[in-house]
C-alpha cells in the first residue's frame, strides 16, 4: 500500500512538541554511569587493528534539512556509547571512532553491519535503492531502528519494497539464532524515547502499541535486514550514562546491538 508523504508531514506537528519538550528536559542532566559503562580504570591501548567499524547510514529522508526525524537521529552520542558498551561487553576489536557513511559510498561493501535509525522517514534516490540492495545482496546486514506507527511503518515498508522486491517482511521468532547468537534475550522490550523512559507512564509513540522485531532473509534463509519497530534502541544506548535511566531500557538495547553485530560478523 503506498502512502502520501504528505500524511508524514502532518504527523511532524501532531507530536514535536511533547517530544522536544522531553528531550530539552534531559540535556540539561549530567553525571551517573550504568555499571557496564563505568570507566574501571586504565587501559592498555589496542594498537591492533579494528575487526569491526560502527556504521550509521546517511540516506535521503523525507523531512527538510535538520529535521529531527532523520538519519541523523541521537548522532553522534549513541554510536559512541555504543561503541564504549561493545568495547566493555565483548572482546571484539572496535574501531574507537564511528563512520557515517552515504548509501552510494562505493566504501560501504567494506563493513559487514551498517545502522540505519528513522527509517520511516527515508525517501530513498534510485542510486540509493541499487546501492543498498548491492550492499545486501553481497553479504551485508541492514539493522533499522527508531520509527513507531503504522504511517511510518507503511513508508518504510514502500521504501525497502523497492530494494528488494521479491523479498517480504516476517516477524523475528525468538527462537532464531538472532536472539541467542551472544546474548539469549528472551522477549522483544518496547524502549521508548528518553523523555518517556524519564517522565512518563507511555512507551509508546502515534499508534505504535506493541513492539516488533521483523526480518527480511535473502533465497537462501540468511537474514539481511532486522527491523526494530516501535521502540527506540538508539535513544537507550544515547542516554545509558543519564541518571535515573532504565537500566532494563539500556540493557536489552544494548543486548540486542550486540547480538546484531555478533549475527551480522558470522554469518
Amino acid at each position: 500500500m503506498k502512502i502520501r508523504k504528505q500524511s508524514l508531514r502532518r504527523l511532524i506537528f501532531a507530536s514535536a512538541m511533547s517530544s522536544c519538550l522531553g528531550f530539552i528536559a534531559v540535556l540539561a542532566q549530567t553525571g551517573g554511569v550504568p555499571g557496564f559503562l563505568r570507566d574501571r580504570g586504565p587501559r592498555v591501548p589496542d594498537e591492533s587493528e579494528p575487526e569491526f567499524t560502527f556504521v550509521r547510514t546517511v540516506y535521503t529522508g523525507i523531512g527538510p534539512w535538520g529535521y529531527y526525524k532523520s538519519w541523523a537521529t541521537d548522532w553522534p552520542k549513541a554510536d559512541r556509547q555504543f561503541i564504549l558498551g561493545v568495547r566493555r561487553l565483548t572482546s571484539i576489536k572496535v574501531a574507537q571512532q564511528e563512520r557515517t557513511i552515504t548509501l552510494t559510498d562505493p566504501e560501504i561493501l567494506r563493513y559487514p553491519f551498517i545502522y540505519a535509525v528513522e527509517v520511516g522517514h527515508m525517501d530513498l534516490t534510485e542510486p540509493e535503492i541499487t546501492s543498498l540492495r548491492e550492499y545486501l545482496h553481497r553479504g551485508g546486514f541492514l539493522m533499522c531502528d527508531d520509527f513507531w506507527g503504522s504511517v511510518e511503518y507503511q513508508n518504510f515498508e514502500r521504501n525497502i519494497s523497492r530494494v528488494l522486491p521479491r523479498s517480504r517482511i516476517e516477524e523475528l521468532p525468538l527462537s532464531h539464532p538472532f536472539f541467542h547468537c551472544f546474548y539469549d534475550i528472551p522477549q522483544i522490550l518496547q524502549v521508548p524515547n528518553v523523555g518517556n523512559a524519564l517522565y512518563n507512564k507511555v512507551t509508546y509513540e502515534q499508534d505504535g502499541f506493541i513492539p516488533h522485531c521483523r526480518g527480511i532473509f535473502n533465497e537462501n534463509g540468511r537474514l539481511m535486514v532486522v527491523i526494530n519497530w516501535n521502540t527506540d534502541l538508539g535513544d537507550a544506548w544515547e542516554w545509558a550514562d543519564l541518571p535515573g535511566y532504565p537500566a532494563k531500557y539500556s540493557t536489552y538495547s544494548y543486548q540486542v546491538g550486540i547480538n546484531a553485530i555478533v549475527y551480522a560478523m558470522s554469518h
